[in-house]
């Protein structure tokens, strides 16, 4: 099982558990039916083969025509797809369908329109690790649908240092040292800053990487300045749609946003069906 099919799988145990009473209850069996999935507003789409294999995993015999790609603009009134099969089954997997769609459109929509805030800039847009349980590949890939990039995918391949363990490690210095001496050489070191002091002592130390968590606008420049091509600088920390433009127009290379997967709003999408 691939790790979509798991949570796929999951998903729908969640929701069908020992049986959807609603749908054995008043729907005959074998009855046909043509269904319709329909974005309700304009949407970057992202997840329709996701939603597809739904059907999938349900009754491998239903047809599902997708009408748009992953990344597409869709309109408001969108056909997003056309399916065709065993009504029961259909019934079954619609909300799990949509709940996932729905939440991978909101995700995608979103980050496009970060990375249209920072047009024109050297900044990339960067996700987070503050996705749903669960859902992180799904989340992240509906990131790079949207246009931004995947920072790590999660505590085991890549090394961020952040300001408990610098506290742990006892300094910046001592944590990068430390961390070097474990790591192969292929992997490059992230460390969080708070102050313009810490950016120093972390590029005389040796970071890769410096995260300028929560700085000010002007406190950004300063460190571009400080740095230059030295090292990659990653701004972090009150990251909106009204902010992100000044904080890439400093100089940063990244731009992480935790809201692109915490706060997404999920898209409204629904699934109307209509007998042969």
């Amino acid at each position: 099982m691939t790790g979509v099919d798991r949570i796929i799988e999951n998903a729908l145990f969640e929701d069908i558990h020992t049986g959807d009473i609603t749908t054995l209850a008043v729907v005959p069996q074998s009855r046909q039916i043509h269904a319709r999935l329909i974005a309700k507003e304009e949407m970057v789409l992202a997840g329709i083969e996701v939603a597809a294999r739904v059907f999938a995993v349900l009754d491998p015999q239903t047809s599902f025509t997708p009408c748009f790609r992953d990344g597409d603009r869709v309109p408001c009134g969108g056909l997003l797809a056309e399916m065709a099969g065993d009504a029961a089954l259909l019934l079954q997997g619609e909300r799990v369908a949509l709940n996932l769609l729905q939440r991978m459109c909101g995700v995608a929509t979103l980050t496009a329109r970060y990375v249209e805030r920072v047009a024109g800039t050297r900044a990339r847009i960067v996700d987070t690790r503050k996705t749903t349980p669960g859902l992180r590949v799904l989340e992240k890939y509906a990131v790079r649908v949207g246009g931004g990039i995947n920072h790590r995918t999660g505590l085991y391949d890549g090394v961020l240092i952040k300001e408990n363990h610098i506290a742990a490690a006892g300094g910046i210095a001592e944590a990068i040292r430390r961390a070097r001496a474990y790591i192969p050489h292929t992997l490059k070191i992230e460390i969080e800053t708070e102050t313009i002091a810490q950016v120093e002592e972390a590029l005389v130390a040796g970071a890769e990487i410096i995260m300028l968590d929560n700085m000010d606008v002007a406190a950004m420049r300063t460190a571009v300045e400080l740095v230059g091509e030295r090292a990659l600088l990653e701004a972090s920390g009150g990251v909106n749609l009204d902010t992100v433009r000044s904080i890439a127009e400093t100089g940063v290379s990244i731009i992480s946003v935790g809201a692109l997967t915490h706060s997404a709003r999920a898209m409204d999408i629904s699934m109307l069906l209509e007998e042969y």
